[in-house]
């Protein structure tokens, strides 16, 4: 009882941190806010801030990204990789407005876009997130055992290619299945950012949340069913 108690004050005051920095950086920007006056705007030490937030830009970026990669590797037995993806997207989607504060969100998405130190976090941790996802579909097409997908090299770029391979095969047909999977990878991760930003241009065009989600569920219909079908647009979609 005790255990859930201190679990759930630890979670309000993460929230309010992160609330208040958000609010703090909508109003006057990121980079002219300091990380202490957020401190003393949630009521909290500056050393509990960092126990929550490590560094400045996980107050904006934390729980931001998917992770594809492990979607992947929980599937079902017999299921797809691809299967998978659309089975929990399509989930994502169909939860509609479930817990979505849309000033929040679209507050967040003009500090990012507005400051070059959070876009280019931004886009390592997508490199990052495809690096995974190649790994994870590349061990699937070879049904490595669980376990045996490695993590990029340290100091090496997340999309780097002379970063190790799942398998360990320096053969011909090995470099051809790592290609496959990082191209696999690097379509499936534009696609499903590209669904996503037309769910916040749409909301940030005024379109009510319950129409820009019942639009989003299509997109991602429409997403995966191009992806299934190598670009070609199965009876019924829109292109």
């Amino acid at each position: 009882m005790m255990a859930g108690l201190r679990q759930r004050k630890k979670e309000q005051t993460r929230l309010r941190i992160a609330e208040v920095a958000l609010r703090l950086f909508g109003e006057r920007g990121y980079d002219a806010v300091t990380v202490n006056e957020i401190a003393e705007a949630a009521g909290v030490a500056k050393v509990t801030l960092f126990s929550y937030f490590p560094t400045k830009d996980c107050l904006v970026l934390d729980g931001i990204q998917d992770d594809p990669a492990g979607i992947v590797a929980a599937r079902r037995p017999g299921q797809s990789p691809l299967d998978a993806l659309r089975e929990h997207y399509r989930a994502v989607a169909a939860r509609g407005a479930d817990g979505v504060d849309v000033q929040r969100l679209l507050t967040q998405v003009r500090v990012v876009s507005e400051t070059p130190a959070l876009m280019a976090g931004v886009y390592q941790a997508h490199m990052g997130q495809r690096y995974e996802l190649a790994a994870a579909l590349e061990a699937a097409s070879r049904q490595v055992p669980e376990g045996a997908i490695p993590s990029a090299p340290e100091g090496a770029a997340p999309n780097d290619p002379k970063g190790a391979s799942p398998a360990g095969d320096d053969s011909e047909g090995g470099e051809v299945a790592e290609l496959a999977a990082r191209i696999m990878a690097g379509q499936i991760t534009a696609t499903l950012t590209t669904v996503q930003e037309a769910f916040f241009h749409r909301l940030a065009a005024g379109m009510p949340l319950e129409e820009a989600g019942r639009r989003r569920t299509a997109d991602v219909e429409l997403a995966f069913n191009l992806l299934e079908n190598g670009f070609k647009p199965k009876n019924g979609d829109k292109s």
